[in-house]
């Protein structure tokens, strides 16, 4: 919006601001007053002021008390926790003429935009304005120059009740609508600012003569004693004539909305992919830029979002827009056909009826207190029935009444109806059942509930709640998408940006560097080229993860796998992990070396480098010498052949008689073996049967019992 526009004629802008504002009427009218009522009420009732002004006036007439208990606040805060902890974890994947190291490199770059916005708490903003302001919230994602030349995404939330969608939409899609607004009042000051000091006096001549649109354009404040009129959106009504009012503020509408339009595409006739030619360029740059390229042109018709921002008769901007898409990007809690609603809303009627019965309760506990008296008339002495009427309910309160006379006797109180109690606690059990939140997700069940009962009911609850934060991750998909978008557009020059790793977000940042011309004319990570998808998943959030991951960790140790102790301590919750993990791994030498270890180990490695060469050179010399002295053998071996071989011939033969006559002396070693063993058997047999003859001589002589012959000992045999 800060480039130079045409000027318009009157006549344009007339029929400019006419058509904005009655678009801008159309969709007001329908459905966004009611939905701001409604947005409203839900807020009031998740900060507890839920109750009517009326009846907040008329039980404080008859002396009730009006009760506020509270169960919208913990309910919804639960939801809130369950974001909280389940944090997008966006992946950027290649399609067409993408590269897995470009892909990579804008996985990093949506993390570095992410945490440069902020866009947890931002995305935790718009997620609880869904849950509460009636199923509504919205990112709104553009490029910023304010912090950098080149420009930076900027991701924001806006109030849901400024923002109109179009009353046609079907779709929670932001690409299928054809129109959305963003209203805000800004002071004249404010207008002259932004948009110039001519701007804002035409505003002025219009609205201190009272030519403007009506109250919800212009907002007036009275130079009079009384109070101002502040009507939330509407303004304050049109000055009369004998009354001069200060402009105090103007409504601002921006629309941004498709139109067709005819451009020309730059077409690859190859890969058939076809880009938009820039629309500052002139025809004649177009063709050249084609011929140059290689590129065929071909005009179409084709939507493209138109920007127009105006204030009551004045047009403040129109222009194309510099984005593919809306801004906008929105968050519906729950969307049904066109009708989107939030958590609250379907909690406001049991909220208001436990609100009553609580008050009732409250209400028949004060009065059974103090019943009353039934006095006879004139018998009270030292009072009258009014002074018993004041002083009645006081601890020791003494009565003296007139001989004769009926004594004062107090009225029996009603009694506390039975179904009072049930009635509310089917009021606390509807707002459970309703909104899916049981005693286990808000951490009130009692003692006696077992640890996987309550896990069990905790992952029930979850499963309750999954449409709200199935629609976030759709969001957080839009959301993606449109960062892609800006990134390939707006990012096409070399920068350098800073990196968080994501393995440890206290290790220091990383630079990295995106569209990078080398010498050679190569562009490294190109972000402009190539399509890619995006891939959204959610991820525990970081407390959360890195309690898991220690758990893991000491479990995996305690089972024998070899985890490294930097591993666990960088896991822990440590105050000073970083340098723990650092000095185990300098003991233990797995960690890099400093600049000055490298440049000493670089030096050592130079000198044993050069002893290694030194070496080499005395081995190729020696190998010289022996190749030297070999050639030399060589001759001489050719020389000695002859007497060699006669040598051999000798040798061999003196070989193969030295065998046989080994051969010969085993055989007859053989044979004098076996001679010898047969003598010896000879000789014993012979020496055995002797000594029986002699034996049997002996017995006969000698007319004794024979005696068994005696084995010959081994010394005779």
């Amino acid at each position: 919006m800060a480039k130079k526009q045409k000027r318009i004629s009157p006549e344009q802008e007339e029929i400019i601001t006419n058509t904005q504002w009655s678009r801008y009427e159309r969709a007001r009218d329908h459905g966004h007053l009611e939905y701001i009522d409604m947005a409203k009420r839900c807020d009031a009732y998740y900060q507890g002021d839920q109750w009517d002004e009326f009846d907040m006036a008329a039980l404080d007439a008859e002396g009730r008390p009006a009760l506020t208990v509270n169960t919208i606040l913990p309910t919804v805060n639960t939801i809130l926790g369950e974001q909280s902890s389940r944090r997008a974890d966006v992946q950027f994947k290649p399609r067409r003429k993408g590269s897995e190291d470009v892909a990579h490199t804008l996985t990093k770059l949506y993390m570095q935009i992410a945490d440069n916005n902020k866009l947890d708490w931002v995305e935790q903003q718009v997620f609880s304005d869904g849950l509460i302001m009636d199923g509504r919230g919205y990112f709104d994602v553009r490029i910023d120059f304010s912090d950098h030349l080149e420009g930076e995404v900027r991701i924001t939330a806006k109030d849901p009740l400024d923002i109109l969608i179009d009353p046609d939409a079907k779709d929670a899609d932001p690409k299928t609508w054809n129109e959305v607004f963003e209203t805000k009042w800004m002071t004249l000051d404010e207008i002259e600012e932004n948009y110039g000091e001519e701007k804002a006096e035409a505003l002025r001549f219009i609205a201190e003569n009272g030519m403007s649109f009506g109250p919800d354009s212009v907002e007036y404040e009275e130079q009079r004693f009384g109070d101002n009129d502040t009507d939330a959106f509407f303004g304050s009504e049109t000055p009369q004539e004998d009354d001069y009012r200060n402009v105090r503020a103007l409504r601002i509408i921006e629309r941004q909305y498709k139109k067709l339009s005819k451009v020309t595409c730059l077409v690859d006739p190859q890969t058939g992919d076809q880009r938009e030619a820039p629309e500052s360029w002139s025809d004649t740059k177009v063709k050249k830029f084609a011929k140059q390229y290689g590129l065929e042109l071909y005009p179409k018709v084709k939507k493209k979002v138109r920007w127009t921002v105006t204030c009551d008769r004045v047009v403040l901007h129109d222009d194309w827009s510099p984005y593919k898409e809306f801004t906008i990007v929105p968050f519906f809690c729950y969307f049904r056909r066109g009708r989107p609603f939030g958590v609250v809303r379907n909690l406001l009627s049991p909220q208001e009826q436990l609100n009553k019965i609580a008050s009732q309760e409250l209400h028949i506990v004060n009065t059974t207190a103090n019943s009353g008296w039934m006095v006879e008339s004139g018998s009270l002495v030292g009072m009258t029935a009014d002074d018993l009427e004041e002083h009645g309910a006081e601890t020791g309160l003494v009565l003296e009444y007139a001989r004769g006379t009926a004594p004062p006797t107090k009225i029996s109180p009603n009694q506390i109806p039975t179904g009072l109690d049930r009635i509310a606690q089917k009021a606390q059990a509807n707002i459970k059942a309703i909104s899916g939140i049981n005693d286990s997700m808000l951490g009130s069940d009692s003692a006696e509930v077992s640890g996987v009962a309550i896990q069990a009911k905790q992952n029930r609850g979850a499963i309750m709640i999954q449409v709200p934060l199935d629609n976030l991750r759709k969001a957080r998909q839009y959301l993606a998408e449109k960062i892609l978008d800006i990134v390939q557009v707006y990012y096409s020059e070399e920068r350098v940006i800073q990196i968080t790793n994501e393995a440890d977000p206290l290790k220091p940042r990383e630079e990295m560097v995106i569209n990078q011309m080398t010498p050679e004319g190569e562009v490294i990570n190109n972000l402009t080229l190539g399509e890619y998808d995006v891939i959204v998943s959610t991820a525990p959030a970081r407390d959360s993860f890195d309690e898991v991951q220690f758990a893991e960790a000491l479990s995996l140790r305690n089972a024998g796998v070899a985890v490294p102790d930097d591993a666990i301590v960088e896991y822990s919750h440590l105050a000073r992990k970083g340098e723990l993990a650092k000095r185990i791994r300098t003991l233990t030498g797995q960690e890099p070396p400093t600049p000055e270890q490298a440049e000493a180990m670089q030096a050592q490695q130079q000198i044993q480098m050069q002893q290694v060469q030194l070496e080499l050179a005395k081995m190729q010399a020696e190998v010289a010498k022996l190749q030297s002295e070999a050639e030399l053998n060589e001759t001489k071996a050719e020389q000695l052949e002859v007497g060699s071989n006669l040598n051999l011939a000798e040798m061999q033969s003196k070989i193969k008689m030295a065998q046989d006559q080994l051969q010969l002396r085993r055989d007859l070693s053989g044979e004098t073996n076996q001679i010898r063993q047969s003598q010896a058997e000879t000789s014993a047999a012979t020496k055995i049967a002797t000594t029986a003859m002699q034996q049997a001589k002996n017995s006969s002589l000698n007319q004794a019992p024979p005696k068994p012959p005696t084995p010959p000992t081994p010394q005779e045999q």
